[in-house]
């Protein structure tokens, strides 16, 4: 007789609730899961709560690509997929000396056209003329960081303007100082002389691939946070069991199982997904393997705050009809980014005609947790009036805290990332990655590594019984 293996999913996000899943639908032999989050409830960085009268406004991130199947997949099997909507389709603008509508024809800010810039008032003529001899030069060897690679191509205005506000706002990064491999739809754009071509092409091609008809963004209509409570029902519904306010200790190899030590257990277990972030995750991962520890303790975390106002339809510019605006970082101050909820969202409107206005203050380099939330509050209110000229008094303000919750992949990430996971198959067997600190912060990506992760745990238990 075999008995029924035992897996640890450490973190309680998305990853580790799809991780868990997954082992426990796709395991030919029995197995138990236990997920384990040091938090008093799951869902990680997604959230959602009432806010202005609405039943359920997100506090982090408010929707997931769609243009690739992993997130919407896990939707549909959630039985999700017809509680789906998508974003009204605004425009959004950039805030330079004034608002400007992002052109279009643009790859993650990359230009694919000469005409995406050469038409827009957001860039100088010098900055212009720079950008459009880009196809003439010669090529440029990656060095593994977006900023120095867009800045050869285009110059500092097209990167200081397009590509790090627009790329710089989904990892709250600096994108001098971040990957160019982490964000493959530009590290793809590198394998052709001129990458002002290349991103043309890569535009036509995805038109070609894909239905245009189709919404590139979508979001339950209850918000983020049903995934994860419907995910959470799942998990246990098929078997598995969730224990909150558990924060692992310290993880002990024994032969071809593991002891794994929280403030109030030790759980023994057969293999263990690590689904939390990479610089909490080396205090434990230290006990079997110091090596993988000390890489994993390096990484930097930024930090970012989510200032949420409902704003009286009376104080709102009537010409302000977009989904939002970024600011780019040598125009920042303190708000990095607005996102106009009402105009994005049809669901996220009150009865009184109140605009939703969801502000971001803080990234890399720019840290902003010290303040109180009535220093927030006022900077926030400070940069907005500069920025959209006009005085807000909020009829309500949420502020949501996320404390080093943005992994920030430096240029090699991934070659180190490499070398800790083949240190950790030498030393401690069984012991896998998941989740934003690794291979993408986004929840597709997240869930495709999730789906991975499980997959690899079922082929260890496998290779433990032959």
């Amino acid at each position: 007789m075999t008995h029924a293996r035992h897996v640890v999913v450490i973190g309680g996000g998305v990853s580790g609730l799809t991780t868990a899943l997954t082992v426990l639908a796709d395991s030919p032999e029995p197995v138990s899961v236990t997920v384990l989050d040091a938090q008093p409830s799951v869902g990680g960085l997604i959230r959602t709560s009432p806010f202005a009268g609405l039943p359920a406004v997100d506090e982090g991130a408010d929707a997931f690509l769609t243009r690739v199947p992993w997130a919407t997949q896990l939707a549909s099997e959630l039985g999700l997929g017809a509680a789906l909507t998508s974003p009204t389709g605004a425009h959004a603008y950039v805030w330079h000396n004034g608002m400007h509508t992002i052109p279009g024809d643009l790859l993650l800010g990359v230009p694919a056209k000469v005409r995406s810039f050469a038409s827009t008032r957001l860039l100088s003529p010098k900055g212009k003329a720079r950008a459009a001899i880009e196809p003439l030069l010669p090529r440029t060897t990656p060095k593994d960081s977006i900023g120095h690679y867009v800045r050869r191509r285009f110059g500092n205005e097209v990167h200081e303007r397009l590509v790090d506000p627009l790329v710089g706002s989904i990892y709250a990064a600096d994108t001098d100082n971040f990957s160019l491999a982490a964000v493959p739809q530009i590290a793809a754009l590198t394998s052709e002389r001129s990458m002002l071509i290349a991103a043309g092409k890569a535009r036509k091609n995805a038109s070609a691939n894909a239905n245009s008809s189709l919404p590139i963004f979508g979001s339950p209509l209850k918000g983020m946070g049903a995934l994860i409570e419907t995910l959470a029902e799942r998990v246990v519904a098929v078997g598995g069991t969730i224990r909150t306010s558990e924060t692992v200790e310290s993880i002990e190899r024994h032969g071809s199982h593991y002891n794994v030590h929280t403030t109030n257990h030790t759980l023994q277990c057969d293999a263990i997904a690590v689904a939390s972030p990479a610089k909490k995750s080396a205090a434990f991962i230290h006990t079997v393997d110091s090596h993988a520890a000390s890489l994993l303790k390096q990484w930097d975390h930024a930090s970012v705050v989510l200032v949420s106002l409902a704003v009286p339809a009376t104080q709102w510019p009537s010409h302000l009809t977009g989904s939002g605006y970024l600011v780019p970082k040598p125009d920042q101050r303190w708000v990095t980014a607005a996102s106009f909820g009402s105009n994005k969202w049809a669901h996220w409107r009150p009865t009184d005609g109140s605009m939703i206005v969801r502000v971001s203050l803080g990234r890399d380099g720019l840290d902003v947790m010290h303040f109180d939330n009535e220093k927030l509050l006022n900077l926030a209110l400070a940069d907005m009036k500069l920025h959209i000229n006009a005085d807000l008094t909020p009829t309500e303000v949420r502020t949501s805290r996320w404390a080093e919750s943005f992994p920030q992949y430096r240029p090699h990430h991934f070659e180190r990332l490499e070398e800790i996971e083949k240190s950790l198959r030498a030393k401690a067997p069984g012991i896998v990655f998941a989740g934003a600190s690794y291979r993408g912060i986004g929840i597709p990506a997240c869930v495709q590594q999730a789906r991975a992760a499980g997959e690899s745990l079922i082929s260890h238990l496998a290779s433990l019984t032959q």
